[in-house]
């Protein structure tokens, strides 16, 4: 998988260089290249920003430079790639999203930052890809980078080969639309608090039905809108 991100503060991604998705990177699972939003303006300010049309407060990335990132980067494959932008006025990012996006062969993200970028760089696009605006939940971030790391993190790990062994990933939260149940190691005993005797046990069956069990139960607790739904 390739993955291509845009922003103005690229060494926030340097992160991706560690754990798995590092590993991943240097075996070539994945590709993934960052690229900054300032090296397609022209101007010696290298300006990315301008007032708002209609007044208001905070700034609006300009299209410009978009555009001219768009045609470089898109430009270098033959089929339309996945767009992605984060926005807190997009869908809401799931599990079920990650794992869908997982098997798009390439992926473009682009970070806004201030109030936005210009709504037409959306449109524009949307005439070089498939276009998706996606959001971590109910609340803003400063920018679109936290949400880009946390996506890619989110989508990366379930590409074949990039979790050494899959069926870790079949368990966890959210894979069944249930919170992941708790997990305990050794020792049995510490500061006086116990593993729950049935994972001692040795009865396969009877875990597997506590486990479950707990996670009914958390989600219940934690995320009953995961019930409704």
């Amino acid at each position: 998988m390739r993955i291509d991100v845009v922003s103005i503060f690229p060494t926030i991604f340097d992160a991706l260089e560690v754990s798995l998705l590092g590993k991943a990177r240097q075996s070539g699972l994945l590709d993934i290249r960052v690229h900054d939003l300032r090296d397609y303006t022209h101007d010696r300010h290298r300006t990315v920003d301008d007032t708002p049309y209609g007044g208001g407060a905070g700034m609006v990335m300009k299209p410009e430079p978009w555009g001219a990132a768009l045609d470089d980067i898109v430009s270098e494959v033959d089929d339309r790639p996945l767009i992605v932008f984060p926005s807190p006025a997009g869908e809401r990012f799931t599990q079920a999203i990650a794992r869908e996006l997982s098997t798009a062969p390439r992926i473009v993200f682009g970070c806004g930052r201030y109030e936005g970028i210009d709504e037409r760089v959306f449109d524009y696009a949307a005439e070089r890809g498939d276009v998706r605006l996606l959001s971590l939940g109910d609340y803003v971030l400063n920018g679109g980078e936290v949400a880009v790391m946390a996506m890619v993190e989110a989508i990366g790990r379930l590409v074949p080969g990039v979790v050494g062994n899959p069926e870790s990933l079949v368990e966890e939260s959210h894979e069944d639309g249930l919170l992941e149940y708790p997990s305990y190691t050794k020792p049995a005993v510490w500061r006086e608090r116990e593993v729950p005797p049935v994972l001692l046990s040795g009865n396969h069956g009877a875990v597997a039905a506590w486990r479950r069990e707990q996670q009914v139960q958390r989600t219940r607790e934690r995320r009953p809108d995961l019930l409704a739904d």
